[in-house]
């Protein structure tokens, strides 16, 4: 274990990851105070690579238009620190994940990664802060693990004592009011070629409603209709999908519409490691946002603490004179239009349950203590190699405030293939909207699909 991780398992010691039991007060006291409001160590490091967080990003630049307009780069002026390379890659390896050190081992020639100043963004809103203060002494894990008991509208664990505390964290996290977006995903040959798979999809979160439910099934997390809107070949398909928390005592309710069928079926196979949508056997549907749905395939291990490179603040990667084929080139993104910083990150290490079936034997992720957000990946086959690597590039809606991921990409080092999704450059951007009663109803779905 590096010396960065024994620092970071000593500190979550500190806070009692060897209980089962909530915060105490005296513990919780500590938000807002040494730590930030979420949970995150308030203070910079000694290297003077990460700085004080002094409340995060929450006043626009000049040059944004205004909400449902595109997020332009308040960093535009900043130019990289370092470039870390196959030459030099050796001076930075204690920054680096396993899965970012195969990346440089598998493209050697090309693959690089521009490090920024670390800017310490993320920032959510009053609300969420004070609700994270009463999660942390009332908030626990039910149901073996595989749900959240005494929380409400803010982060349930901000100060966590396991690996599934922290997941929970991610799962459940402020991604802003309902909206619709546009997710663009393209999956990449080894030489290159790749065909734009254009998915609309439309959310109503369920949970941080200021204090109440927007459904009257508690186990109800959130609202999810998608519809494929090209190649030609799939356009026209619709997902529905109803999510709930707890997915071991009912799985998420799901309904898929295939247009040479023109009918709305029930998909009960949607969750764990079917293969994902529009993505080419890239990804499995739990890798959507990093990782979604139940745990309990998994033993969920907190390892502890320590400093990495995380691609957050990605205004650049998102910026609407991006085109597709920009960021799309073979063997990998172009990682000149990445941004990484210094970010201290918890590192969970999920290892497959016995009797348990999954394709992935592991994972190692490591959540951005600002966010909660999943950041990268590690993905280990059933033998122990190492097959896949995630990368999620985030940044902060700044007039709202909360962060959320602008691109997420799925690295296959067996097949030298990836999966790039989440992208909108030569789309419209996310927008805020207010759904009427019943949209996401099996009914409505068909209306959608008829269109």
């Amino acid at each position: 274990m590096s010396a960065a991780l024994i620092r970071g398992a000593a500190l979550a010691l500190a806070v009692g990851v060897a209980t089962a039991t909530a915060a105490t007060p005296e513990q919780a006291l500590k938000l807002g105070a040494e730590l930030t409001p979420v949970g995150a160590e308030a203070a910079g490091n000694a290297a003077g690579t990460l700085p004080r967080w002094e409340g995060g990003l929450t006043v626009p630049p000049p040059a944004f238009k205004g909400p449902g307009s595109r997020y332009v780069d308040p960093f535009a002026a900043d130019r990289p620190l370092y470039v870390i390379t196959a030459g030099n890659l050796e001076q930075y390896r204690h920054l680096l994940t396993p899965g970012q050190l195969a990346l440089f081992a598998q493209y050697p020639k090309t693959y690089a990664m521009p490090v920024y100043p670390a800017r310490r963004t993320a920032a959510f809103p009053e609300f969420i802060y004070a609700a994270t203060r009463r999660n942390a002494t009332a908030a626990r894990l039910a149901s073996n693990g595989e749900s959240v008991a005494g929380a409400r509208d803010g982060f349930p664990f901000p100060l966590p004592r396991s690996g599934a505390e922290v997941i929970w964290n991610h799962r459940l996290r402020y991604q802003g009011g309902d909206f619709a977006r546009w997710n663009v995903q393209a999956p990449v040959t080894a030489s290159g070629d790749y065909t734009l798979v254009r998915l609309r999809e439309e959310v109503r979160f369920l949970l941080h409603r200021q204090g109440e439910h927007g459904s009257d099934d508690p186990n109800m997390f959130a609202y999810y209709l998608q519809r494929t809107m090209a190649p030609a070949r799939v356009a026209g398909q619709v997902l529905l999908v109803h999510e709930t928390i707890d997915q071991v005592a009912e799985m998420r309710r799901a309904w898929s519409y295939n247009p040479g069928q023109k009918r709305l079926r029930r998909a009960p196979a949607v969750g764990y490691d079917t293969p994902g949508v529009g993505a080419d056997g890239l990804r499995t549907t739990d890798q959507t946002d990093s990782f979604n749905g139940a745990l309990d395939r998994y033993t969920w291990k907190l390892v502890g603490k320590r400093e990495v490179l995380l691609p957050v603040n990605a205004y650049r990667i998102h910026a609407p004179d991006v085109r597709y084929a920009d960021i799309l080139k073979p063997g990998h993104i172009n990682q000149s239009l990445a941004r990484y910083e210094v970010r201290r990150a918890w590192v969970v290490d999920a290892t497959l349950a016995p009797g348990k079936a999954h394709v992935y034997g592991r994972r190692t992720f490591y959540v951005d203590e600002d966010s909660w957000q999943i950041h990268a990946v590690d993905v280990y086959d059933r033998r122990g190699q190492l097959w896949r690597v995630q990368d999620a590039h985030s940044i902060v809606a700044y007039d709202k405030p909360f962060p959320f991921q602008t691109l997420e990409v799925v690295y296959d080092l067996q097949a030298r293939r990836y999966l790039a999704q989440a992208m909108s450059n030569q789309e419209a951007e996310r927008q805020d909207v207010t759904f009427p009663p019943n949209y996401f109803s099996t009914a409505n779905a068909m209306k959608v699909a008829a269109r």
